[in-house]
């Protein structure tokens, strides 16, 4: 029988208390800290799950050399320096949260760091575990979609100045990105999970509801590799609150539609309208959904040796190249190939005065 893992969750944001039990529910692990800048925001999650709370995680480690697993929730802009040193100086596998890394350059040298230190990094995407998502996959391979046409998102979403305001990170090139990079990820990620490689990309970005520096609105055209078309279009400038988050596909055999709050309701499904009940889940309780809770099972099923990580470096890439190739097109005002691995000029800026806020002092 394997030895229960031991892990760690740095950044105690929201996500991170997700993190925490679904890590605490698992008999296969055991939740070992959290850690933070802020130790007061650590320290709820402490009192809730009854583990030690730091300020810094090179106490933390020192304190818990026992700690095989690191989940990294910090800034986004941040998961690149942190994750190089938990790798390098600790010798720890990563988990780390949406979009991984800011920058295609990034994610290649944490896989190569981790093969040089013999461990582990687990993207998180967790919304491929939803069961609509699944449903409509699998009826892609199966043909009772028959063969992919159109494939459309479109996510209308609220996210006011006062959102942006909750920290200095938010809504900046160098820690967040925008609506496509923060909000829309995870639909970008579907993207390709549902409808293959994109082979083309055509972007439009504005910035309507916020006085921030990135993008609170994308609109975009793809063509896909297997000869399918489809549309783009994510914003956080729907006022007055969130209205959609929704995918939809339209084969030559019928159509699907994945909606509510986190991708988790099938909406339509016409090859077997009985579907949609069946493959369809409530979140009201908790927008995250039940995707992470999974994905630590796979993680421990990796290191059983049971079945490999589902997402491994070329997914996880492809994803984060298609991510760029919205920035891309929208900064040279051209149709942009994903495969190409272009890397915007913008997203993943180098920034120390914001960097330095999310540092251990000394």
């Amino acid at each position: 029988m394997m030895k229960k893992l031991n892990v760690a969750v740095v950044g105690a944001g929201r996500i991170a208390g997700h993190h925490c039990r679904n890590i605490a529910q698992n008999e296969n692990l055991n939740l070992v800290a959290i850690c933070d800048l802020d130790l007061e925001k650590a320290s709820q999650y402490s009192k809730e799950l009854d583990i030690p709370a730091y300020a810094s995680y090179r106490v933390m480690f020192d304190m818990h050399p026992e700690i095989d697993i690191v989940t990294v929730a910090t800034p986004s802009g941040m998961h690149f320096e942190h994750a190089e040193e938990f790798i390098t100086k600790y010798k720890k596998s990563v988990i780390v949260e949406k979009p991984t890394f800011m920058k295609i350059s990034h994610l290649k040298k944490i896989f190569a760091l981790a093969k040089e230190n013999n461990v582990e990094v687990f993207p998180v995407f967790q919304n491929r575990y939803n069961l609509a998502v699944n449903r409509v996959k699998a009826a892609l391979a199966s043909g009772e979609l028959g063969d992919l046409q159109i494939i459309t998102v479109r996510v209308r979403w609220c996210r006011p100045q006062k959102y942006y305001d909750l920290s200095p990170w938010r809504g900046t090139y160098a820690m967040d990105g925008g609506a496509i990079s923060n909000q829309g990820i995870h639909h970008i990620d579907l993207l390709r999970f549902l409808g293959g490689e994109v082979e083309e990309v055509n972007s439009m970005m504005r910035t309507f509801g916020a006085k921030i520096e990135v993008e609170d609105t994308c609109v975009s055209t793809l063509k896909f590799k297997n000869g399918a078309v489809g549309t783009f279009e994510v914003t956080t400038a729907a006022r007055p609150d969130d209205f959609e988050a929704s995918i939809s596909i339209v084969g030559s055999k019928g159509l699907a539609q994945i909606g509510g709050i986190a991708v988790n309701e099938l909406q339509i499904f016409t090859p077997a309208p009985v579907a949609s009940k069946d493959a369809s889940e409530d979140f009201s309780s908790c927008v995250y959904g039940n995707g992470h809770n999974k994905l630590y099972q796979d993680v421990v099923s990796h290191f059983a040796k049971v079945k490999p990580f589902p997402i491994d470096f070329n997914d996880c890439k492809n994803t984060l190249s298609l991510l760029h190739s919205f920035y891309v097109s929208n900064e040279q005002s051209k149709t942009i190939k994903p495969a190409e691995e272009q890397e915007s000029q913008r997203l993943g800026e180098p920034n120390e005065e914001l960097a330095s806020l999310y540092r251990i002092k000394g």
